[in-house]
Formats: C-alpha cells, structure tokens, sequence
C-alpha cells in the first residue's frame, strides 16, 4: 500500500495531462497516468520515473473505469486526488446544422459523461482521504468561435457539474474546475520548426501563450491542503483573455 498520496489524472499520454502528471510527480505524490492511448502512456510515465504509473483508459467505458479503480483500490489502497483532464480537445468548427447527433455524443460521452463516471466509482476511496478533485474545463465554456457547439456544451456543463458535486461531496471531497485559454501543446520538435508568434503572445494580457505547466501548477494548488477553503469554483487560466474586450477596428 502507498505511503505516498495518490493521484488518478486521465489524458496523461501528452499535453495538459502529462503537464499535471509530471508536476504532481515532483511535488511528491503517486500519480496514475490513465490514458486511452496505453503505448503513449507508458512512455510517458517512464520519462517520468518510478513515482508514475501508466494505465489503459477509456473513460466512455464504465467497465473500463471501474476496472482502473479497482486497480488502485489493489495496488495502493488509497486515492487522494482525481484530474478529470481526457476529452476530445478539437472543438470542431461544424456548423449545427450538418452537426451529426453521433458526433455530438462523442463529445459528450467524453468530455462530460467521462468525468462523471470516474467520480462516481473513485468517490469512495476520495471521501476516506478527504480527498480533492480537478476537472479540466475550457474558457469555451464562456465564449465562442463560430461552430463549437458540442465542445463549448461539454466545458460548460462541466463546470455546472463542478458545483453541483462540491455540494453534494463535501466536506469529505473538494471539487473545482480549471477553465485553460490558449496551451501550447504541441510537441517540442514541433514548436522549435513552427515557433508562435510574437503576436500570438503579445494578445494575451500577460504578455505569453499558456503551456501544461501553467494548468499543472494551478491543479497542484487545488489538491493541496492550501486549498482547503476552496470548492465548487471555477478557475480562469487563460492569461486574462476572457477578461479583454476585443472589437474590430
């Protein structure tokens, strides 16, 4: 059984999810790396070392999540903290009206559907360790471009969903929502040959474009004992975009 807390944080494979893994890691805790991507997820969580554990994951399968935590229920007897982070990140760019209802519910099923299956099957072992959880939401969940419907539908119940779970969790179980702006996920070999630009970061209020670390850093806040007066809030990481008035000159 773990000495060390325990964290279940989904899309661990690349991008946020790596991002938050790699963080908690080095912040001291046990972090399961869950990932439909199992291959991409075991690379990962080796570049991380011994304090990661990759693990495959589909999260529109509720066998496939009661599986998994079962497997931590095993293997470290405790879960401390759960990072909702899997989704469909492309926000499409269809416009409604061709929109196809499978599509729509690809979308749901997950982005939204996803994380409540994991908290429903990982709230037991949460609610013995007074433990925290973080969904990933977007600043879509607040505006829009034209034609992403679905996905801004998903982030935004998900950060209903955030709320209306800190209510019915606490005071065992805290639970906040990050909303990402702008992250730069892309691979490094890939922003060295196609670098952003200066105008992409001069945009932004704070002068940069986000990366996982920025969202990795704000999720180890929220599972921390540091947050403890913290629940059912939603969190801006968007480098003060959503807070900027943009109009067309």
């Amino acid at each position: 059984m773990s000495e060390l807390p325990v964290c279940l944080v989904t899309g661990a494979a690349r991008g946020i999810g790596y991002g938050i893994a790699q963080r908690l890691a080095g912040d001291g805790w046990h972090v399961i790396m869950g990932d439909l991507d199992e291959a991409e997820c075991r690379t990962a969580a080796e570049r991380i070392g011994p304090q990661a554990t990759a693990i495959a994951l589909n999260v529109r399968d509720e066998c496939s999540v009661e599986q998994v935590l079962d497997e931590v229920q095993q293997a470290h007897g405790r879960l401390d903290g759960l990072v909702n982070n899997a989704a469909i990140s492309d926000p499409g760019h269809q416009p409604v009206e061709t929109l196809r209802l499978d599509q729509w519910q690809a979308y749901l099923d997950t982005n939204l559907t996803g994380a409540f299956l994991l908290c429903k099957h990982a709230l037991p072992l949460l609610r013995a360790q007074r433990g925290a959880i973080v969904n990933i939401g977007s600043s879509r969940a607040w505006q829009s471009e034209p034609h992403t419907e679905a996905y801004a539908a998903t982030k935004g119940g998900l950060e209903a969903f955030t709320h209306a779970l800190a209510i019915s969790t606490g005071p065992q179980v805290r639970v906040n929502c990050i909303h990402p702006g702008w992250i730069d996920t892309r691979p490094p070999a890939t922003q060295r040959v196609e670098p952003l630009t200066a105008a992409d970061h001069a945009q932004h209020p704070v002068g940069k474009v986000g990366t996982p670390a920025d969202i990795a850093a704000l999720t180890a806040f929220l599972l921390s004992a540091e947050a403890g007066f913290i629940t059912g809030q939603s969190w801006a990481a968007d480098g003060g975009m959503t807070r900027r008035m943009i109009y067309a000159e």
